[in-house]
């Protein structure tokens, strides 16, 4: 558990204050922030907007391993494991406001400041238990169950069990990569769905809380991480 300081940190606020080792800038949908093989050496900061992490395989094919968004870090990889090469492209999915922190500032700030650095363990652990959480999903769940998991993530389902509008503009392309299935079933799951009044779509994705129906066998049968 987080102590009360972390609890009630505003890492918004106190990365502004920061004054050397950072750069913000905005991207547009589709810019690329950085790319595989590219120098790692500087962890992100989303302030606003969305963005996309995917790998992409010799033979080009790519795979989408998250969507995040606003208060998430992501390129935090600089800091251990990755040596000096990034092993994934960050990509915005929407219009962005992004923070680029120097990897020896992060470091400092990390040491210097205990309630960032508790803010900033949890943000790791948590990155860790989806990791798990996705691979249980791949090796256990239909495709269909995947792409309803997806969604009800993308709806910031996870956050206190409150539904929300989930990411703008997320492509059914997108949605395939990310589900590890073709375009043409996701839209075929997509349709079953609003036919069955589970989402919709009124200028944006709206997900119900009735798209549970569609995981909850598969969350009492798969085991759970780290079981």
């Amino acid at each position: 558990m987080r102590s009360k300081e972390a609890e009630h940190f505003d890492a918004k606020s106190f990365l502004w204050k920061v004054d050397r080792g950072k750069t913000v800038q905005e991207y547009s949908s589709g810019d690329t922030i950085f790319c595989q093989n590219d120098p790692a050496n500087a962890v992100f900061f989303i302030h606003q907007g969305e963005v996309k992490l995917a790998v992409v395989s010799q033979d080009g094919k790519e795979a989408v391993l998250s969507i995040l968004g606003e208060a998430d870090f992501f390129g935090e990889g600089c800091l251990v494991g990755q040596g000096v090469r990034r092993i994934s492209t960050a990509a915005a999915l929407s219009g962005c406001m992004i923070m680029r922190i120097e990897k020896e500032l992060f470091i400092r700030v990390l040491r210097d400041e205990p309630a960032f650095s508790e803010l900033f363990v949890s943000h790791l652990l948590s990155r860790n238990v989806r990791f798990e959480q996705d691979l249980v999903d791949q090796l256990f769940n239909s495709s269909e169950k995947r792409l309803a998991r997806i969604l009800l993530l993308l709806a910031n389902f996870s956050k206190e069990d409150k539904l929300e509008k989930a990411v703008t503009k997320i492509s059914q392309e997108t949605l395939a990569q990310m589900v590890g299935t073709t375009r043409s079933r996701v839209s075929f799951f997509m349709n079953k769905f609003r036919k069955l009044g589970y989402i919709d779509y009124n200028g944006g994705l709206e997900v119900h809380s009735s798209l549970l129906n569609v995981i909850r066998p598969s969350a009492e049968a798969a085991p759970k991480p780290g079981s």
